[in-house]
């Protein structure tokens, strides 16, 4: 298959899922593919994660349930893409399209994002912080009106770059297996890449995997959400150039701080800071110089811009798909 039909494919796919979404009889009759994911996942980390065994057996088991996860769910993906590539191009490229747009979740974040504005705006602080623990993993309990919306904003940016920019990135460049591959990666991350008594040593593959796998989708999130910000009269292009350049590494993740700093300096808020994961405060850097106060506003504003990203992103993989043609 050539650079040029990946181009396409994902392309189409993020059209469709844009769209349409996943539709929700799918979900009810057949779940999501990423569900499925994490379902072999558990049944891997039952056999293979006894707390018994000693730290690096643990940490050898991870690596071994990591490439099992990745052959049961990357090589069927190969070989269904090799199967509909036997149809004629068209149809093809509907199907792998399609196939391709379960696993990008422009749509589907946009709408839990903006449910956090919607609590905050009809239901007060309490209605804001379930909607938030809906969509990220620290504690919301304590969280005023600001932490909440700083908590939305910030899930926002750095699933722009998980959710949509990275499978988009490696379906382009890898195909509908690429796409599959990363979401299986992404998804034992947040399931069991986690700095925690059971996961520490079994979850150090996915972690690190998932660090390496996210690296240029991350720059690349950064970039399109500062070339979003032209587009806004809220927005700044340059200061979210200038708050990546000096802020994106300070940040605990190797890759969650550039998108995170591109919003921040777009919006002109501080995001990240101290919070409190798993009952222990951790005492994370500020990102971005601006207001430290955020509400449903801004939550409405950060979804602009994201909506803008996702459109600049959708508009180069066009105009790439066109220049790959041509050459």
């Amino acid at each position: 298959m050539s650079l040029s039909f990946n181009f396409i494919t994902v392309l189409c796919a993020g059209l469709i899922e844009a769209g349409f979404g996943y539709p929700a009889r799918l979900l009810d009759r057949i779940r999501h593919p990423v569900m499925w994911i994490g379902a072999l996942l558990e049944r891997l980390e039952r056999h293979l994660n006894d707390p018994s065994l000693p730290e690096a057996e643990r940490r050898r088991n991870g690596w071994v349930a990591l490439a099992l996860l990745l052959a049961a769910t990357a090589l069927p993906a190969l070989l269904l893409q090799y199967a509909v590539l036997q149809l004629p191009a068209p149809l093809a490229l509907v199907i792998l399209a399609c196939l391709a747009s379960t696993l990008i979740a422009q749509r589907s974040l946009y709408e839990h994002v903006a449910a956090v504005a919607d609590a905050l705006d009809e239901g007060g602080i309490e209605a804001g912080r379930d909607a938030v623990a809906r969509i990220v993993g620290r504690d919301t309990s304590a969280l005023d009106e600001a932490g909440v919306a700083r908590s939305a904003i910030e899930s926002l940016a750095e699933n722009f770059s998980d959710g949509v920019v990275a499978p988009v990135l490696w379906g382009a460049v890898l195909g509908l297996p690429g796409m599959v591959a990363y979401k299986a990666i992404n998804t034992a991350d947040s399931m069991i890449g986690h700095r925690t008594p059971r996961h520490e040593a079994f979850g150090f593959a996915a972690a690190k995997v998932d660090d390496a796998v996210n690296i240029p989708a991350s720059r690349l999130a950064a970039f399109f959400l500062a070339v979003a910000a032209l587009f806004h009269d809220d927005a700044d292009f340059h200061r979210a150039v200038e708050t990546v350049r000096r802020d994106a590494d300070a940040h605990r993740s190797p890759n969650a701080g550039w998108p995170e700093a591109a919003m921040a300096g777009a919006l002109g808020l501080k995001l990240s800071g101290p919070r409190v994961y798993h009952g222990a405060l951790t005492e994370d850097e500020w990102i971005g110089e601006g207001r430290e106060e955020a509400n449903s506003a801004d939550i409405r504003r950060a979804l602009g811009s994201y909506k803008t990203a996702c459109t600049v992103q959708i508009v180069g993989l066009g105009l790439l798909a066109v220049l790959i043609a041509l050459l």
